[in-house]
């Protein structure tokens, strides 16, 4: 069974900093590995941040030079460091992967980042 599980978000002053970490079960990270995604409440999902196998990252505009996504050396938990933090940051954090064509999403991290 794949499982997706986010954890480490939770309430933040602006400027400040989280680290979210996504592991997974049933699949391997290193070639499932979709990318750190968001959302509020009313929104699109949109990516946040991206990490390919050999170790290419892509980040989105709003979060460059903030965010930083790594891995661990066996590419078991991928890490999304969010640092100055701005209330616009606010969301649910979530992580995809795709294994045989389906895309799995864990049940998210909420963070939440007051002025």
């Amino acid at each position: 069974q794949v499982q997706l599980v986010e954890s480490g978000g939770g309430l933040v002053q602006a400027g400040g900093s989280l680290r979210l970490s996504c592991s997974a079960s049933g699949i391997p990270l290193r070639f499932t590995f979709g990318g750190w995604y968001r959302q509020v409440s009313g929104k699109e999902r949109e990516l946040v941040a991206s990490m390919s196998s050999s170790g290419t990252t892509n980040y989105a505009d709003s979060v460059k030079g903030r965010f930083i996504i790594s891995t661990d050396n066996d590419f078991n938990t991928v890490y999304l460091q969010m640092n100055s933090l701005k209330p616009e940051d606010t969301a649910v954090y979530y992580c995809l992967a795709s294994f045989l064509g389906r895309f799995y999403w864990g049940e998210g991290t909420a963070v939440t980042v007051s002025s």
